[in-house]
């Protein structure tokens, strides 16, 4: 009698509840589910399975699982299923940001030409779900995060490469081993396939230069297509997201009509610099998805107009340099704020002091809250000053932080951000 692989799932979230899914339809029914929301001592017993399937909200690095691994425990993951059963081709894309919107539009192109083609991955659906609807001439654009990436041996026939800068040092052991879970996305390229990278990136250029494959470098400087002012989506980081799907929709033979007719008509993914209302000349923009200091740093230059910056959040352990060379780079630290278009800056969450520290030499008045409903509350009330003096402010939210000390996610706490605004009289 031939014996049953004992399998585990790993995590049962969204991705976790896609494997066992996936599982079921081929038989394999005796699965266990480990998670921390049912037992606390879910990582006790790895190694006595034969494979475990990994969520990526599970870190690779916890020493359970480099001990399972070490017993001989194979750990696979729901991307890695979806690698060895897709059909047609895949696109995958990542970068520390950017990855959805440039994912989204590749995919609009390519739908606008009549392609048969879908989204997924870490952009929200899982990918194995999509499995059944795909054949040889399907088109997988998939988003991929670090934690997907890190333990795939295979990569697809097209990778996209974004800019890339720390990110997750909560989770990863260092940036040396983040870049290098990163890399899976173009190692395991063969010669037929192709890499598009962000030329002006060391670290990117790194990653591309382990593909097999043919290397593409991107440069926005030299794109002659179109103009960021083109564009219904703000920011130089837009822009540039918008030239990597362009170079990759005009690889793939999409003509330039086409292209164009829907990278100017995109108006972003929510919680991206998404224009929420407008209060009595007050423009409020929500930047929830912003969990770095970088992304921060590209809202700041995104906003010629006199603003308020909101920020703040759980700490991932990075660097909050980047936001205080941009508000610096405005004129505030050397004429006390006077010159900045960035007038004040209200902080909160768990990181709100070493955020205040980072960027106390930028001049620029500095408030404190304690949650988000009195962050918003202190900007649009400065907003109201700048009204009565028949001036207009500007009221960016880009966190610039992680999520978890008050809200789920990012969503969460976009949606929160929103219905306060909604309910500002």
């Amino acid at each position: 009698m031939i014996k049953s692989p004992k399998i585990a799932i790993l995590g049962f979230g969204r991705e976790g509840r896609a494997v066992l899914k996936f599982l079921k339809k081929r038989g394999l029914r005796n699965t266990t589910i480990l998670d921390k929301k049912f037992d606390k001592n879910y990582l006790k017993n790895l190694k006595q399975f034969d494979t475990v399937y990994r969520s990526p909200g599970v870190p690779y690095n916890l020493k359970e699982i480099q001990k399972a691994i070490k017993a001989g425990v194979k750990f696979s993951s729901a991307t890695d299923l979806f690698f060895k059963n897709a059909k047609g081709m895949i696109i995958g894309v990542t970068g520390t940001k950017g990855k959805g919107t440039t994912s989204t539009l590749i995919y609009k192109i390519l739908k606008n030409a009549g392609k048969d083609v879908y989204l997924a991955g870490n952009i929200g659906k899982p990918a194995i779900d999509i499995l059944s609807k795909l054949n040889k001439n399907s088109i997988t654009v998939l988003e991929l995060s670090s934690f997907q990436l890190q333990d795939l041996k295979r990569s697809p026939q097209i990778a996209v490469v974004l800019d890339m800068f720390p990110d997750h040092m909560d989770a990863h052991k260092n940036l040396k081993e983040y870049f290098k879970a990163k890399s899976s996305i173009a190692k395991y390229q063969t010669k037929k396939d192709r890499v598009f990278y962000a030329a002006s990136n060391k670290y990117v250029k790194i990653i591309a230069s382990k593909s097999k494959g043919k290397k593409i470098g991107v440069n926005p400087k030299s794109f002659k297509f179109f103009l960021p002012r083109d564009l219904k989506i703000r920011g130089e980081h837009n822009f540039k997201n918008a030239v990597m799907a362009t170079t990759v929709a005009l690889y793939l033979g999409i003509k330039k009509n086409r292209i164009l007719k829907t990278v100017k008509n995109y108006r972003g993914l929510p919680y991206r610099l998404e224009l929420i209302r407008t209060v009595k000349g007050v423009k409020i923009y929500n930047d929830s998805a912003s969990t770095n200091p970088m992304t921060t740093r590209a809202a700041i230059n995104s906003f010629r107009e006199e603003n308020v910056l909101i920020m703040g959040g759980k700490d991932k352990g990075l660097d909050y340099k980047p936001v205080a060379t941009a508000l610096s780079a405005q004129g505030g630290s050397t004429s006390g704020g006077k010159n900045s278009s960035t007038k004040l800056v209200v902080l909160f969450g768990e990181n709100k002091n070493k955020i205040k520290k980072a960027i106390s030499k930028c001049r620029i008045p500095v408030k404190l809250a304690n949650n988000l409903k009195t962050a918003l509350k202190i900007a649009y009330r400065y907003s109201k000053f700048y009204i009565l003096n028949s001036k207009f402010l500007t009221i960016v939210f880009s966190p610039g932080a992680a999520s978890f000390d008050m809200f789920v996610d990012y969503k969460d706490r976009g949606k929160e951000f929103k219905k306060l605004v909604r309910n500002i009289k």
